[in-house]
């Protein structure tokens, strides 16, 4: 009887461990989520003041950069294009300009790709 409980419990055991190992990546968990990143098209006013908007203008704007964003403004089409490679740089953690957006992570993937496409295709502004 003993025997028979010894060998229960080291069946249990094995079975609890090889079931506990299970791994899966997100996309194939959650397809659904999974949002594709729109590289087609991307101009200043299209893409990139939208990104600068959600990440970077409340503290590069004209009004606050004074104040909060060392005096760069990132505002319109011109200052951006005279920038560019610092942003790149900023935005990609890379080189010797601060890592932006200050005290956060890196922008996402897409945001990322987006702003070196823009670049690579002359920095179009429409």
């Amino acid at each position: 009887m003993k025997r028979l409980f010894q060998l229960l419990v080291t069946f249990v055991t094995i079975l609890f461990f090889s079931a506990s190992c299970y791994y899966d990546n997100e996309e194939a968990l959650y397809p659904s989520v999974t949002t594709s990143c729109d590289t087609t098209n991307v101009t200043f006013a299209g893409k990139i003041s939208i990104m600068l908007e959600n990440n970077c203008l409340s503290c590069h704007s004209n009004a606050s950069a004074s104040s909060a964003g060392n005096n760069i403004r990132l505002e319109n089409y011109a200052d951006v294009v005279a920038r560019s490679a610092a942003i790149s740089n900023s935005i990609n953690h890379t080189g010797t300009n601060s890592p932006m957006p200050k005290n956060g992570g890196k922008l996402s993937a897409c945001l990322l790709t987006q702003f070196d496409i823009w670049i690579r295709t002359g920095m179009p502004e429409n």
